[in-house]
Order: C-alpha cells, then structure tokens, then sequence
C-alpha cells in the first residue's frame, strides 16, 4: 500500500478539560449518516488498548433498503475506553463487507483523483465525478494534561488503481485544534466467504505537537454511495448533472442479513474488532 502523505497544521485551539472530553466522550451515541445505530455489536478489545481495556461499535445501515436497486450504504465506529483514558492512535482500519454489494462495480468514481493534487489543492483538486462519500470524524488531542476533541469532515474519493484493486482516498478537514488537510489511502481488497471484499485503509500519524503525542480517533463515520451526490458529463456540447446509480444490493437476502465486521489495528500494537448485521428489507 502506499505510504501515506499527510498535510497538518496547529490553529488556535478552544480548550476543553479532560473531565469535560471524556464525559462528552461517554455521552456521545454512536451515530450514522446522521441517525443512531440501529444494529451494533460491542468487541472484545484486546488489553492495551489504553491503559485499559476498550470497546468498538460498529453500524451499518442501507438508504434505501430495496433488494435489486440501488442503494447508499452508511457505516461508521465508536471506540470508548473507561473514563479519563483515550485510545491509542489508530494506525489501520478493516471493513469487510458481504458477497454480492457491488461496491467495486458500482457506478461511483467514474473519474480518479490524484493523491498529490488532493494534497495540494484540498477537494478543488479533484474531479466531481469522483466523490464517492461523505462523514464526519470525532479526534481526541493531547495537549498536556488536557485532552481537546476536534471534530473532522471526511470526504470519500476514488483513487488511483493499485494492482488491479479500487483505491480510496479519504481527505480529513478540520480546523481547530490540529487537523488541516490531512490524506490517507485505502484499497478495496477481496476477501473470504461469507464476505465478498474490504475496505482496507491505512491511517498516518497525526502529532498534536512537533514531537508530542499523537492524535486519537475516537469516532469516524462516512458513507459510500449516491446520496447528495451529483456528477456531470458533457451531452451535445453542454453539461448535463446527474446522480450516479447506488451500489447494487442483490436480488435476495443472506441468512441472518447482510453481515460487516471491523478490524482496528492502534499504534500500541493492540487490535480490536465489531461485527453487525444489516437486517435483511420487509419482504427480502
């Protein structure tokens, strides 16, 4: 995989405690595409994830939910850890996804961007038509014996291919108190039965200081598909905006529903994972 760039910048910083940070951190629902979870499952963790032991949640969720069309798949995680800890910085994330979501042969992406155009130029570097997704990401900086949480858009592009494979770039944006432009790549990779691919992503370091501690993703949701997305193609001499068509859902149901599971790698060595289930439409 390629080694990824990265773009980074300190701004002014609103300061939180650490006793706020972690309550907002407790309080906060696991959310995707802007509604809670419905289907999540909570992971072994494996020791080390922080001083303490850590939980993920993953959710996934289809928009519409038709078996044969097309759809907009929303998928995000949460990691907690008991009060007063954050995680260690994620360094890779895993999604498998179930046989038979045409992700890879979906109509999104009909055009690539470049990793260094996206670096230098944030989002005007790259063509329309290849936005594949939006989200947002939820980061925890150490700054001393204060934790800051910074709150990140995440846009979704279609990459270079690699070897035969679908690359993804995500562009993380924020403002206060770290983040700037930040560009971390991803492949879309096959995998065993019962799933069908995954989402394979590789995360850089994020220093929340010139040799401090790096940041901690706390939060990270996005989606892939056709939602509030609009691409353009030139029809007789003029410009024509369409929607792209969703990623295809099969024509029947898996036992059990769709399956998705997440695997997190964190810089300490630990690794954590969640599974979820999409449930199966009325009538599929």
């Amino acid at each position: 995989m390629a080694k990824p760039r990265r773009r980074t910048s300190v701004s002014r910083a609103r300061a939180l405690s650490a006793a706020s940070a972690a309550l907002i951190c407790g309080l906060l629902p696991l959310c995707v595409g802007g509604v809670p979870a419905r289907a999540g499952a909570a992971a072994n963790a494996s020791p080390g994830l922080s001083e303490a032991a850590g939980a993920v949640k993953l959710a996934v969720s289809f928009s519409p939910e038709r078996l044969g069309g097309g759809t907009t798949v929303s998928l995000g995680f949460q990691i907690s850890t008991p009060s007063g800890q954050t995680p260690s910085p994620l360094t890779s994330i895993e999604l498998l996804y179930p046989g038979n979501l045409g992700i890879a042969s979906s109509s999104l992406g009909l055009e690539t961007c470049s990793p260094t155009s996206l670096e230098q130029n944030g989002l005007a570097g790259c063509p329309a038509n290849s936005l594949m997704g939006r989200g947002s990401a939820l980061v925890a900086v150490p700054f001393g014996p204060r934790i800051l949480l910074e709150q990140a858009s995440i846009t979704l592009l279609s990459g270079p291919v690699q070897n035969g494979h679908l690359g993804l770039l995500f562009f993380a944006s924020g403002e206060i108190p770290v983040l700037a432009n930040l560009v971390f790549p991803g492949l879309v990779l096959p995998a065993n039965a019962p799933f069908g691919g995954l989402l394979d992503a590789t995360l850089p370091p994020v220093p929340s200081v010139p040799g401090g501690p790096d940041a901690s993703v706390l939060r990270l949701q996005t989606t892939i598909g056709p939602r509030h997305i609009t691409y353009y193609e030139r029809v007789n001499g003029r410009t024509i905006a369409f929607h792209p068509k969703g990623i295809l859902l099969p024509k029947s149901c898996p036992r059990g529903g769709f399956p998705f599971t997440a695997n997190l790698t964190f810089q300490n060595t630990a690794h954590a994972s969640a599974s979820t289930a999409v449930p199966c439409p009325r009538g599929g």
